[in-house]
């Protein structure tokens, strides 16, 4: 089964309880920011902590709820955060629109 995940910006590491937590950004397709905050092993494998810079790269998993082509002809979708690991905002929102660009899919065919 192929695993969706979406790109964003880890900005902070908030708290250094083991896993460590971060907080990041989501850019949508209409370029509004979305503050996701989770366990660190949920956005990236890098080995960051309190002293990192920051932004750094990152990915959250995510569902493609719907796609579309819009009029000037850029693929659109809807994901959703909820699954697999329930991310959310900190009030709850879970769907965003994004470009099908922010997206990469993991077959399951790579190492």
């Amino acid at each position: 089964m192929p695993m969706h995940v979406v790109n964003v910006q880890i900005v902070s590491f908030t708290s250094p309880a083991q896993p460590g937590w971060v907080e990041c950004v989501l850019r949508d397709a209409a370029d509004r920011e979305w503050t996701l905050a989770d366990k660190l092993p949920v956005f990236t494998e890098a080995e960051l902590d309190e002293r990192s810079v920051y932004p750094q790269p990152g990915v959250v998993a995510c569902e493609i709820v719907r796609q579309w082509t819009d009029e000037c002809g850029k693929i659109r979708c809807i994901i959703d955060t909820e699954r697999p690991w329930g991310v959310s905002t900190k009030n709850g929102k879970t769907q965003f629109e994004v470009f099908i660009d922010q997206i990469t899919t993991n077959t399951g065919d790579q190492p």
